[in-house]
């Protein structure tokens, strides 16, 4: 533990909010596409790359398809929050790494092939200060794969629950990473097909607090196979080179210069 002084306070997360991811995650839509689109984007990228850390691992749900992907010589999980590694230590094989740490003070040094961040650093006040340390955790030659909610304008109740510090502008992401020593290989929007209904939803006045709510986790299986079947398509056309403008999340693969 780097950090024990902020271990599952409710700093830029709600670490109670864990419970619910881990029973959703494996069947909900867009948690298994972008799955596949993050793989997807490891297999085209960085086809050589044998060490991985991912930044915010909550409850390892990505960092277990990653760790799927391929034979790799060391995979690291961090998680501010203690009550996240719980579950991820339960899903991932007992040679992954887990540690307790602060995004914004990674105790790396060019150590990694390849590292990520999904849906992590929006909660960071300083952004750039996690970039920076991402750049000086990642081999020179190496390279980043991160993903962000996007679009200021769809910002909503759901945003302030979940402690997001912003969305992001379409360019603002891919700025912040050349400005701390990546350069940008792919960019796209994710939720594109979607984006519509995601529009409606965010854009809807909301009362309630909960996070199953706020994510749509209540989905009866038909629509969820629907959406997962179409948010599939999406990913298939990202990878053979589509390049979608508008959705509700941006992902951004950057190579270490």
């Amino acid at each position: 533990m780097f950090a024990p002084e902020l271990a599952n306070t409710a700093s830029g997360f709600d670490p109670d909010a864990f419970d619910a991811f881990a029973k959703i995650e494996a069947g909900h839509f867009w948690f298994v596409a972008r799955n596949r689109l993050i793989v997807g984007l490891v297999d085209r990228f960085f086809p050589r790359a044998r060490s991985f850390m991912e930044i915010g691992c909550g409850t390892g749900f990505v960092l277990r398809a990653i760790a799927g992907s391929r034979k790799w010589d060391r995979l690291v999980g961090s998680e501010l929050h203690p009550a996240g590694l719980e579950h991820a230590r339960k899903r991932l094989p007992s040679q992954v790494e887990f540690v307790q740490m602060d995004a914004r003070d990674l105790p790396a040094e060019g150590i990694f092939d390849l590292t990520g961040v999904f849906d992590v650093v929006e909660h960071i006040a300083d952004d750039e200060l996690v970039l920076k340390g991402l750049r000086a955790a990642t081999k020179s030659g190496g390279g980043t794969i991160i993903t962000v909610p996007q679009h200021p304008w769809l910002w909503s109740r759901a945003d302030e629950i979940v402690h997001h510090q912003r969305r992001y502008r379409r360019g603002e992401l891919e700025a912040k990473l050349r400005s701390n020593g990546f350069e940008v290989l792919f960019s796209s929007s994710f939720t594109s097909l979607l984006f519509p209904l995601m529009m409606a939803s965010r854009l809807k006045p909301r009362k309630t607090s909960a996070v199953e709510d706020v994510y749509e986790f209540r989905l009866n299986p038909t629509i969820n196979g629907l959406f997962r079947g179409i948010l599939e398509a999406e990913v298939r056309m990202a990878l053979a080179g589509v390049r979608w403008p508008a959705g509700g999340s941006r992902v951004v693969v950057g190579c270490a210069v």
